[in-house]
């Protein structure tokens, strides 16, 4: 008897769900040499709207988490992205045309740098934060807070690292990610959003976008509900018109980066996405 091939649907992530674009476009992602692997949704600027009522929905659970237990939720995820190491390196192997070892590399390092995103959710704060010193009976401390909705344009050349790489930093504040995947190699994009709604993530915290960069990019940039804007694999976008686009509602923003070392692992990229919050506290004269 023969077996019957059922190949994967790739849809989108939102709000926890895995929707097909509300406009039902879908686009063909091809290996290097051009031979079908498979149909990807092609979100709309309505998709990315409704990621972006998702992510604004969880922004309270998220933040308001104990910096342990977002610690723990992100470590997970590492636990289960290493239990699919094998359908990952299988995707990068065909999306990008790279060896099997090359692609063994490439999970290796995103599932360390998730990990080691994860290590610093009850320490950031610690660096990033302080007490200043006053003249006066008060203690002044400032303590960095979650900006609230991130939009990122994921990195463009990588499938699996650059998206790690991209969500991880800010994840690890409280703030949530409406993130736009590689459009080239967006396979390991959703099967990465499969194992977020597998590892205790709050449904809404990561919402994945998969089609063109062009088209979504200027709406959640100019979108009044975003806080924030990583424009890490924006570069060979109109970049500067979408800064342009998010400081009409004051967004922070982060350029472009290129090379390998896009979007290393830093302290900074956690910073990046937050905010200094300073309190004054009398100090008790007994």
């Amino acid at each position: 008897m023969s077996h019957v091939s059922v190949p994967k649907t790739y849809k989108l992530f939102i709000g926890g769900a895995f929707p097909r674009s509300e406009s039902g476009r879908v686009y063909e992602v091809t290996t290097p040499k051009g031979v079908f692997l498979a149909n990807a949704a092609q979100a709309s600027r309505k998709d990315a709207r409704d990621a972006v009522v998702a992510a604004r929905a969880a922004v309270s659970g998220w933040a308001g988490a104990t910096a342990y237990n977002r610690g723990q939720v992100l470590y997970r995820v590492a636990e289960v992205l290493e239990g699919r190491r094998a359908q990952f390196e299988d995707e990068i192997v065909r999306q990008e045309g790279v060896s099997a070892s090359a692609a063994r590399a490439q999970v290796d390092e995103a599932i360390d740098r998730w990990v080691w995103y994860a290590g610093w959710t009850d320490k950031y704060t610690q660096v990033g934060g302080n007490a200043n010193p006053v003249s006066g009976p008060y203690f002044n401390l400032s303590v960095p807070e979650p900006t609230g909705v991130v939009a990122v344009v994921a990195p463009q050349d990588s499938s699996l690292l650059g998206l790690v790489s991209a969500i991880a930093p800010a994840l690890v504040p409280g703030n949530t990610v409406v993130v736009i995947a590689s459009e080239a190699y967006p396979l390991s994009a959703i099967t990465l959003a499969e194992v977020l709604a597998t590892s205790d993530l709050p449904k809404g915290v990561v919402n994945v976008l998969t089609g063109s960069a062009a088209e979504m990019a200027p709406w959640l940039a100019a979108h009044a509900d975003v806080n924030a804007l990583d424009l890490v694999g924006a570069s060979a976008l109109d970049w500067v018109d979408l800064e342009i686009e998010a400081a009409q509602t004051l967004k922070r923003v982060l350029p472009p980066e290129e090379g390998p070392d896009a979007a290393a692992p830093a302290l900074a990229r956690i910073t990046a996405f937050t905010e200094l919050k300073t309190v004054w506290h009398t100090k008790s004269l007994l």
